[in-house]
């Protein structure tokens, strides 16, 4: 059942790197997309319910990869799942709020 454990490690990395995004838009005291605006994912919430969405995003991260199983920092496998999940979480997060940070489209020099 070690394979329950990298796929808890591999969805704590793409909470983890979830959090940053809200956690420093907050207490930098910018508003961010989050599910808790209207329209969810694409209205802006405030900076103080995105360091919310941020800290709860990072304590589920810790959740997941620190309190299940034996996460060792040592052990290829058990980075290389956190790494996906940070990896695919946040090409996925670059490609939504691309959308709206005009990230998507290079501009001309």
């Amino acid at each position: 059942m070690f394979w329950l454990h990298h796929i808890a490690w591999f969805f704590g990395g793409a909470f983890v790197t979830n959090a940053i995004p809200h956690f420093v838009s907050g207490v930098m005291g910018r508003p961010f997309q989050s599910p808790f605006a209207k329209p969810p994912g694409e209205g802006l919430s405030s900076s103080t319910v995105n360091v919310l969405w941020g800290f709860f995003n990072l304590a589920v991260g810790y959740v997941l990869v620190g309190r299940v199983g034996d996460f060792d920092l040592q052990a290829t496998a058990d980075v290389v799942a956190f790494g996906l999940g940070t990896l695919l979480m946040g090409l996925v997060m670059a490609r939504m709020f691309g959308r709206f940070q005009g990230g998507n489209e290079p501009v001309d020099p």
